[in-house]
């Protein structure tokens, strides 16, 4: 069922589409907190603790699709480091710039649920 809360909350974690350096349309998703502690499983004990790792990680996990194809959420090392090279440094570029740009705070999300 899609209620209006749903859509809010649906709306939160998208962020617009990016182009990277490559021409590629890349969508993207917020991080929920559930899809950081999923991310922090994914990566291990080690992994979890080496802050440059992690930050590259969560560019990646923060991808939806690739030009119109779904990119499911990352749920193993192996599966992190595959996205990572397939974004390569143009991709994650474009995601951390975009995801700099729009963090939503309290008063974009209460302005989107028409408050």
């Amino acid at each position: 069922m899609d209620t209006p809360s749903a859509r809010l909350i649906a709306a939160a974690q998208q962020a617009d589409p990016v182009r990277d350096a490559l021409g590629r349309r890349l969508e993207l998703r917020r991080p929920t907190a559930l899809d950081k502690l999923r991310l922090l499983k994914a990566a291990g004990p080690s992994l979890a603790q080496n802050q440059p790792w992690l930050t590259i990680a969560l560019f990646a996990a923060s991808v939806a699709s690739i030009d119109g194809v779904p990119v499911p959420p990352p749920a193993s090392e192996a599966q992190i480091e595959g996205l990572v090279a397939r974004l390569g440094d143009e991709g994650l570029a474009a995601v951390a710039e975009a995801l700099a740009q729009t963090q939503a705070g309290p008063a974009e999300i209460a302005a989107a649920a028409g408050n």
